[in-house]
């Protein structure tokens, strides 16, 4: 695998990356793999992405958002528009020519965020239990009253984490959710999209890759839906269908404009 690198953005955030490169006579977009919420570039679904990459032919691009991994900052300071923004500066430092982007459950978010942006040349999407918008309508809207006075007295609360201590959410993390929601206003995508969801997923509801398939505008979107598959999305099938996807999408790219 490639090695880690970091790179500072205009914001001043140390960004780590590891970066795939291939020869310039060779086709096709690069792929940049986006990671979810407390996620890293070291997880399964990275690293045999880039092994699949390499193999294919096209550049590949993980990192990890600040706070997250082993770039700078803290996590609990951290927010969406923070990580939307590191994952821009590093596409567009980091990269050359077209991309296709591949957003794991909060990096499907992200992804779609920068759909939204002008000025990154995206040759297409592939997300993975996508989960836009979750601040607000997994996080705000299951917390109860007594959790929303004590993140509005105290600018955040601790909530229990199946995996380890507790995951504390602050006010700015909710507050600047709700100014990146993507699915309360027109999402137009016009490029190939390929959303992948796994029935048997406990953090990401079908029902959210539903809405989104139904809300997104485009020429060329569709939905896998792997019946028994779960958050993590990362058995041999559901890596298989992650690369089969990326592949169809870089074949259907949107042409420059």
């Amino acid at each position: 695998m490639s090695e880690t690198s970091l790179f500072e953005t205009p914001q001043g955030r140390r960004i780590a990356y590891c970066r795939s490169r291939v020869t310039p006579d060779v086709g096709g977009p690069g792929v940049v793999f986006l990671g979810g919420f407390r996620s890293d570039m070291q997880g399964t679904k990275a690293v045999e992405l880039e092994r699949w990459a390499k193999e294919a032919g096209h550049a590949f691009l993980r990192f990890d958002y600040s706070g997250h991994g082993q770039s700078d900052g803290r996590f609990a300071e951290g927010c969406i528009g923070d990580w939307a923004q590191d994952a821009h500066e590093a596409i567009a430092a980091l990269t050359e020519g077209p991309q296709v982007l591949v957003g794991s459950s909060m990096g499907g978010w992200i992804a779609l965020l920068l759909a939204r942006r002008a000025g990154l040349p995206i040759a297409g999407l592939v997300t993975i239990a996508a989960a836009p918008d979750f601040t607000e309508d997994g996080m705000w809207a299951g917390f109860t009253q007594d959790q929303r006075r004590q993140l509005d007295r105290d600018g955040q609360v601790a909530l229990p984490s199946e995996y380890g201590e507790d995951l504390v959410i602050t006010r700015r993390l909710i507050e600047d959710g709700r100014e990146n929601l993507v699915l309360r206003q027109p999402l137009r995508l016009p490029f190939p999209v390929r959303m992948l969801q796994g029935t048997a997923d406990a953090d990401v509801d079908t029902s959210v890759a539903l809405r989104l398939l139904d809300h997104a505008e485009g020429p060329d979107l569709r939905l896998l839906l792997v019946k028994g598959a779960d958050h993590r999305f990362s058995t041999p099938d559901c890596l298989k269908a992650i690369t089969q996807a990326i592949a169809e999408v870089a074949e259907r790219r949107a042409p420059p404009r």
